[in-house]
C-alpha cells in the first residue's frame, strides 16, 4: 500500500463525539469522575433546537485527548444501540495506574469488568447513560494528562486509545480502511480487527467488531451512543484531496467543509456504518475565544444562536462545578 494514497494524510484522532443523557450528569462524570478538564462549553452548530457541545480533555485540549458530547436529553431523542455504530472507544492510562482507575470507578458506584482484547489489558464500564467505555493500560503514551483534577497526573488518562465499530462484514470497511482512510491492518483478535493510522500507538487505532447478526443501530442524534469519530489532517489541502478521493472511490455523500468555530471538518458515512470526520484544527483553536487560563469558564454561543445567548443558557441549564 503506497503512502501517496491521500487518507495516509490522517495521522491520529482529533476528538470523539457521543449523545448523553442530562448535561449536568456527563459533566461531572467527565470532570469529577474521570478527572478530564472541561476545555470548551459551546452549542452544537447544526440544527435549530439548541443542544450543549462539551469539550473534555486536557489542558489545552490537545489533538487525541477530546472527549466531546452532545447531551441531548431534553430532546427526547434515544438512540438504538446496534450494528453501523462506534459501539465503544477506550482512554489511554498508564498500565500500572489500571487498579488505581478500577477502584476509583468502583467508589464512584460504576460497575467495572476487567478483560483483555487485542493483547491489552482493560478496564470495561459505562457512562451513566449507558455509552460504553474501556480505560486501557499504555506503557508508552507520553500525551501531555491534564494536570491540575481531581487524579494526580502521573495516573491521569492521556486521551483516545482506540474506537471500536461493530459491523456486520468486514471486506468493504477493509477497503476503506486501508485506501481511503490510511490505515494499516496491525491485528486480529477473535471477531476484532485492528487498524492504525500515521505512526501508529495510543490515539491512532480504529478497532472493529464483527458480528454478523447484530440488527443495525440508529444514525441519528438520540441519548446513549456514539456519534462519530474525528480523525486529524494538518492542511485544508490534504482535507480537500481526501474529500476527492472518497469521492472518486463513490462516497459522494463526502461532505462539504464544515466550520466548526475550533477546527474544520469533512464527513463520510462509511461502509460500514460509522460517522468519520476528517478535522483541521484551527490556529489557534480553543484559545481563540478565551485565554489559556479561562479555557472552558464561558459558554461560547455557535452563530446560528447569537442573538439569544442568555435565554438558551437559561433554557440548557448553568453547568455547576
Amino acid at each position: 500500500m503506497t503512502t501517496a494514497l491521500p487518507g495516509f494524510a490522517l495521522s491520529r484522532h482529533h476528538h470523539i463525539t457521543l449523545c448523553t443523557g442530562d448535561a449536568q450528569e456527563d459533566y461531572d462524570f467527565h470532570t469529577k469522575v474521570l478527572g478530564l478538564k472541561i476545555v470548551k462549553k459551546t452549542l452544537l452548530y447544526d440544527g435549530a433546537v439548541p443542544i450543549y457541545h462539551l469539550y473534555y480533555g486536557n489542558d489545552m485540549g490537545t489533538e487525541s485527548s477530546l472527549v466531546t458530547s452532545f447531551p441531548c436529553r431534553h430532546t427526547g431523542a434515544k438512540a438504538q444501540r446496534g450494528s453501523g455504530q462506534i459501539t465503544y472507544f477506550s482512554l489511554s492510562a498508564p498500565i500500572s495506574s489500571l487498579s488505581f482507575w478500577k477502584a476509583r470507578l468502583e467508589q464512584h458506584g460504576i460497575a467495572v469488568r476487567e478483560d483483555d482484547r487485542l493483547g491489552e489489558r482493560c478496564l470495561d464500564f459505562k457512562h451513566p447513560c449507558g455509552i460504553d467505555y474501556t480505560i486501557t493500560g499504555v506503557a508508552d503514551d507520553t500525551r501531555a494528562p491534564h494536570s491540575t483534577g481531581p487524579v494526580p497526573a502521573d495516573l491521569m488518562l492521556r486521551g483516545t486509545h482506540a474506537i471500536c465499530s461493530s459491523i456486520r462484514d468486514l471486506e468493504a470497511m477493509d477497503e476503506f480502511m486501508q485506501r481511503g482512510w490510511g490505515g494499516t491492518r496491525v491485528a486480529d483478535d477473535r471477531n476484532y480487527v485492528r487498524y492504525q493510522l500515521g505512526a501508529g500507538g495510543s490515539g491512532s487505532y480504529v478497532d472493529f467488531v464483527i458480528e454478523p447478526s447484530r440488527k443495525p443501530g440508529s444514525w441519528t442524534l438520540g441519548e446513549g451512543a456514539v456519534h462519530h469519530m474525528a480523525f486529524q489532517v494538518e492542511t485544508h489541502a490534504e482535507q480537500n484531496a481526501i474529500k476527492a478521493f472518497l469521492e472518486g472511490m463513490g462516497y459522494t455523500d463526502t461532505s462539504d467543509v464544515k466550520d466548526r468555530g475550533y477546527f474544520d471538518s469533512i464527513y463520510v458515512r462509511t461502509p460500514g456504518g460509522s460517522l468519520f470526520e476528517a478535522t483541521v484544527s484551527h490556529k489557534p483553536s480553543f484559545t481563540c475565544d478565551e485565554t489559556a487560563e479561562r479555557l472552558g469558564q464561558e459558554v461560547m454561543v455557535s452563530p446560528q444562536f447569537k442573538d439569544s445567548r442568555e435565554a438558551l443558557v437559561a433554557q440548557l441549564g448553568v453547568l455547576r462545578d
